[in-house]
């Protein structure tokens, strides 16, 4: 990261709901991953996408293909789970579902169950260590993998959700939107709900998507990943929007992993706007903090700059967070009672408080219209 988030943004109390494993690994860790295998000939260029680079979809997914490279054994596993954990951790986050998708390799000797085990034990060893964070895990189905595969990884959620003492709580649907439909792996969602797993999935992340997002919309998912072309402004529909606003489903947000991707112009036509200011509601996430180059502090911050969002908006939002979670009853209490005991700590008072948030990100190039504004009402 170029720019550390202000204080403010970094002791807030933080619940991260949309983070990839393989895409939240760190800079520090990655350079360890490739001083372990130098003869993959990987360079760290091919692992990051650096603040003001754009990338298309396809190139996003590139580099998720060089990390995988680099990680793929037990040990690189637990390394980097327990990395990622600790780095959200130090980031103020408190409470955090990870998700992944279980990989096979051949050559290492790693299986699908071995995956889910080894970052269901990295979790337990940070808790071990004293790490103030409380992780949850989501079993991932990539939908490039078809029916089969989604049917098999439904059925390991499962196992692990009866015996990880809590650990493995959802499902998510991720991967390349531009690959399969959704119609395909809906036997597999609808047979996941029904065993009691929860569901986030990745939707209308591309504009011709329409009516996958009916289909998804009906089942319905418990959680949304970014969701970027649901409304009508986007070439979205009402109906679509009529759906999620009806039914209250949670949108996760990812300003800057939109941006870079491509997926959204620019952070001030970012489609937070329009679903924050509906009250509906709304999580900042980060989605893969490694290859975009950024943390949980920098979303928020990020957000209250570009939205003009005060201190106590920012509180609110990180707060409501808290209940999109897919955290047991008694685990939300608990983070209540966390945030209730920040707060003061967090906040300044009213007279304290700038009168707008701090301009953050102003020389992002992709934000050339917002930053006219400001530079006209600063002189």
């Amino acid at each position: 990261m170029e720019t550390p988030a202000d204080p403010f943004y970094r002791q807030l109390p933080k619940v991260e709901l949309h983070a990839h494993l393989n895409g939240s690994v760190s800079s520090e860790t990655m350079e360890q991953l490739i001083a372990r295998k130098p003869q993959l000939n990987i360079e760290h260029s091919m692992t990051a996408i650096r603040s003001g680079q754009r990338r298309t979809l396809d190139e996003c997914f590139q580099v998720f293909k060089v990390i995988h490279q680099l990680v793929d054994s037990e040990e690189d596993i637990l390394m980097v789970a327990k990395a990622v954990i600790q780095e959200f951790a130090a980031d103020g986050v408190k409470y955090l579902e990870l998700r992944s998708t279980p990989r096979e390799e051949t050559k290492t000797g790693l299986s699908k169950r071995r995956y889910v085990e080894t970052v269901i034990e990295a979790i337990h060893q940070c808790k071990q260590e004293g790490v103030d964070i409380d992780v949850r895990f989501l079993v991932a189905i990539d939908r490039r993998n078809g029916t089969k595969v989604a049917m098999e990884t439904v059925k390991l959620a499962e196992d692990f959700m009866l015996s990880s003492n809590g650990v493995v709580v959802g499902l998510d649907l991720s991967g390349d939107p531009t690959v399969g439909h959704g119609r395909d792996l809906l036997p597999a969602l609808q047979k996941a709900r029904n065993c009691g797993l929860k569901l986030a999935l990745h939707l209308s992340e591309i504009p011709s998507q329409k009516e996958e997002s009916e289909l998804l919309l009906d089942l319905p998912p418990d959680r949304i990943g970014h969701g970027t072309f649901l409304h009508p402004e986007v070439g979205g529909s009402d109906t679509l929007v009529d759906k999620v606003c009806k039914q209250k489903i949670p949108i996760e947000l990812c300003l800057t992993s939109n941006v870079t991707g491509q997926t959204v112009p620019s952070y001030d036509q970012h489609h937070f706007k329009y679903w924050y200011t509906r009250g509906h509601p709304c999580v900042l996430c980060t989605d893969d903090k490694g290859v975009f180059c950024t943390d949980l502090s920098q979303e928020y911050q990020l957000a209250a700059s570009t939205f003009r969002l005060s201190q106590e908006d920012v509180w609110d939002l990180s707060q409501q967070a808290i209940h999109c979670s897919f955290a047991p009853e008694p685990v939300k209490q608990q983070l209540e009672q966390k945030w209730a005991k920040l707060r003061p700590v967090c906040l300044m008072s009213d007279t304290d408080e700038p009168s707008t948030p701090p301009l953050f990100y102003m020389d992002v190039p992709s934000r050339p219209a917002l930053t006219s504004v400001l530079e006209k009402e600063n002189g």
